[in-house]
């Protein structure tokens, strides 16, 4: 099988300046999904797609390859993430004279996802014959039913289907789970062929709370990195691994 790993890292983050490459807990953010990638042992290629020298500098120093960089059609912050990830397929496939059979993308926003949930969740995608499988974390307080709007500053409920009511306590509602942003696993028609990371048939890869932060604010930020310090980031760093 010949499966090709990819991590889409655009330039331009406005949520938290330079995000992709922030340091958190000593080393820049990316460096954690870089990692975990190398580490897992499955990819045929593993790449970092980014429009920014910057990135591409740091990518490459924990061992990432950046085989093009990213055109500037591809580069705004209204770019879809499904029209990066087949730019990236059918550039690799060129490049390297190769057909990949899975694709995964593994965003930067989740730096205590590991090696061993990469290797999981591709296990799942070839086992069940799914488009796709996708991570995903059970929510707890902020379950759907909770959600409101505001109309002339009353609280109503976000859904009239599901309506909260006067009891709602968390043990007694129906599990609901949430995109965690860490694991896109696909084949590589889902993705070029169907033009979708999930397809007609995706499956769950539940991941725990406490490796489920994606970070897009500096609170996430924050929280990530203390996770991190906590020893929960279980991946023996690249550079360390091969003495560089």
């Amino acid at each position: 099988m010949n499966v090709l790993g990819l991590t889409l890292a655009r330039g331009g983050s406005k949520g938290i300046p330079k995000k992709n490459i922030k340091p958190i807990d000593g080393k820049p953010l990316i460096a954690y999904t870089i990692e975990s990638a190398l580490n897992s042992g499955i990819f045929t290629d593993y790449i970092v797609s980014t429009d920014s020298p910057e990135i591409a500098s740091v990518s490459k120093k924990y061992g990432a390859k950046i085989p093009f960089m990213r055109p500037d059609e591809l580069s705004g912050d209204t770019i879809l993430s499904r029209d990066c990830v087949k730019h990236a397929v059918l550039e690799c496939e060129k490049l390297y004279n190769i057909k990949y059979d899975y694709v995964i993308e593994l965003p930067c926003v989740a730096p205590l996802r590991n090696s061993f949930h990469i290797k999981e969740a591709f296990q799942k995608l070839i086992s069940t014959g799914a488009d796709s499988v996708t991570s995903v974390v059970q929510m707890q307080d902020k379950h759907p039913i909770r959600m409101k709007r505001l109309v002339e500053g009353k609280l109503q409920d976000f859904c009239n289907e599901y309506p909260e009511g006067e009891a709602s306590r968390r043990q007694d509602l129906e599990l609901c789970y949430i995109r965690n942003g860490a694991i896109y696993s696909m084949t590589r028609d889902c993705i070029v062929k169907d033009f979708s990371r999930h397809g007609n048939e995706c499956i769950a890869y539940i991941m725990d709370e406490e490796v489920s932060v994606n970070v897009d604010t500096m609170m996430d930020f924050k929280l990530a990195e203390v996770l991190l310090k906590e020893k929960k980031q279980t991946n023996i760093p690249f550079h360390e691994l091969n003495g560089v």
